[in-house]
């Protein structure tokens, strides 16, 4: 069912990366946008993506979409996705959600898996922002939202790897902020806790869990505000938690199980 909710002013075109991100997804859902749009679906499996697009309209999404092909590890063919995706006109929001989750154990036993993890969930990130933010910035207009994580704040032995990675695209989106600001370009900074979803299928859920519908919710609600930038937390009170997460000695910290 479509939310009640309008879609955000000025909002026509927007591209998805990592086009069969549920969360990303829900975010698309959540926007309600009208028939006259465009969604811009990239990603590697055009199956998925078609599929991916089907469900955005069974969920009442409005708008037209289209996909492209995108890897986030082939860093080298992002410039070309990016003018692909711009070379119809502006593209008012961009959406950086490709990512993957791997165990901490499988990642010690394959180094080679835990550098593509990095190239997933950091550099592909920082390779295609940089790309966006240049049409952007020419055009005057349009927000970046970058998908990272309450691990951000202070990896964890148990998922360091992943931690680290988002770490680094947590610092690189609030630097490219600092670098847009005064361009007409907003970069929304989205920090979830855990959330229940396919990436962490068979995992116990962890105080303050959310569901990528409600990681999507808050992301709409944020891209309607007069200037849709800064840092959404969801849910709210992860703010507070991840003060304290800051704050605990680091003997303690490294015995929490995870």
């Amino acid at each position: 069912m479509q939310s009640s909710q309008p879609a955000p002013a000025g909002v026509n075109r927007v591209l998805l990366l990592g086009g069969t991100s549920e969360i990303g997804l829900e975010i698309l859902a959540a926007l309600s946008l009208p028939a006259r749009a465009e969604v811009l679906l990239a990603g590697r499996d055009e199956q998925r993506l078609a599929a991916a697009g089907k469900a955005l309209a069974g969920k009442g999404s409005g708008g037209q979409v289209r996909t492209l092909h995108y890897d986030a590890t082939a860093l080298d063919t992002h410039p070309a996705v990016i003018a692909e995706a711009f070379a119809a006109g502006d593209v008012d929001v961009v959406i950086s959600a490709a990512g993957v989750l791997t165990a901490q154990d499988v990642l010690d036993r394959d180094p080679v898996r835990a550098g593509q993890l990095v190239e997933t969930n950091f550099s592909g990130h920082v390779t295609a922002l940089l790309a966006a933010a240049s049409r952007m910035r020419a055009q005057g207009h349009g927000t970046i939202v970058v998908l990272s994580s309450v691990a951000a704040i202070r990896p964890r032995r148990a998922n360091y790897v992943y931690g680290s990675a988002k770490a680094g695209l947590d610092a690189f989106a609030r630097g490219l902020a600092d670098a847009l600001h005064g361009s007409g370009v907003g970069v929304l900074l989205v920090r979830p806790g855990f959330v229940t979803g396919r990436m962490t299928a068979g995992m116990p859920p962890a105080p303050l869990s959310s569901t990528p519908a409600a990681v999507g919710a808050a992301v709409a609600r944020a891209l309607r505000r007069p200037s849709p930038s800064g840092t959404v937390w969801v849910p709210p009170a992860l703010a507070v938690l991840a003060g304290g997460l800051r704050l605990m000695p680091r003997p303690l910290w490294r015995r929490l199980p995870r």
